[in-house]
């Protein structure tokens, strides 16, 4: 059985004041892609203006190599860029729009104190919302592709609490090392294009809807954005952002009154 934590934001009150949910995830973002950067500050502080709240699913940053990469020196590029990104997210709680950030592959050591200067509240993975009359259930993605075991076993070890305090001990610079290689072979991976191997499977799909009891869900990580109508219910893929390529891509999900829209950036 696999376990799911409920918010039913209609009991909260929320979704009464109908305004709408966005979702999105696989921004990868970085100061070495500043289009898709600030394709994300405008979301951020126009396109989320008429939203109750902003879920992110995952894969929001390229690397995150831990949270004391906000106490790096001002002289540190990359530590200048994530405190910048932090600051922008919180406008989203002073201006009364919740945020909701999960984990993904990348930045699965998000942690406490990023939530806090980010003024976002952690989802677990996955996560059960009612909005709208509609159960919707919430992941990143990765966990469905079953096919490619290694990877697996990597997201079993990377996400045990144990190896996490075990690499968050290792020096900053080589953890910013480790965060770079894999930016490389990312890089290089968007070139030779994504396999088949690295999509999700029927049967996990199956096995979250049936364990889930709802016939309704979102995830991003496989950078294949479509609306999928399953045996058990329909499956929204988020879309990436790449706005530093041509064609650009990118867009978000809008879940209001009239249900779930795909919407450009």
């Amino acid at each position: 059985m696999i376990d799911t934590t409920s918010f039913d934001r209609e009991a909260a009150g929320a979704a009464k004041q109908a305004r709408p949910l966005f979702f999105i995830s696989d921004l990868h973002l970085s100061e070495a892609i500043p289009n898709t950067v600030a394709a994300f500050e405008h979301f951020i502080e126009v396109t989320a203006g008429e939203a109750d709240s902003v879920f992110i699913l995952g894969d929001l940053f390229e690397f995150w190599i831990g949270d004391d990469i906000l106490d790096a020196p001002d002289t540190d590029a990359r530590a200048n860029f994530a405190r910048r990104m932090t600051r922008l997210m919180h406008t989203l709680s002073e201006r009364g729009i919740g945020l909701y950030v999960m984990h993904g592959n990348r930045d699965f050591l998000l942690g406490k104190r990023f939530m806090k200067e980010a003024g976002a509240m952690p989802l677990p993975d996955p996560f059960m919302i009612t909005a709208f009359g509609k159960r919707i259930l919430l992941a990143h993605g990765d966990g469905l592709c079953t096919a490619d075991r290694a990877y697996q076993a990597f997201r079993k070890v990377a996400r045990n609490k144990l190896a996490q305090r075990l690499f968050l001990a290792l020096p900053l610079d080589t953890r910013l090392g480790i965060g770079q290689r894999m930016r490389s072979k990312s890089e290089g991976a968007r070139v030779t294009g994504i396999s088949s191997k690295y999509d999700v499977t029927r049967k996990a799909v199956s096995e979250l809807f049936v364990n889930s009891r709802t016939h309704t869900l979102i995830h991003g990580h496989t950078h294949r954005p479509a609306m999928h109508r399953e045996v058990e219910g329909v499956r929204w893929v988020l879309p990436d952002w790449e706005l530093d390529v041509d064609p650009p891509r990118g867009g978000y999900l809008r879940l209001d009154e009239g249900g779930l829209h795909a919407l450009p950036l």
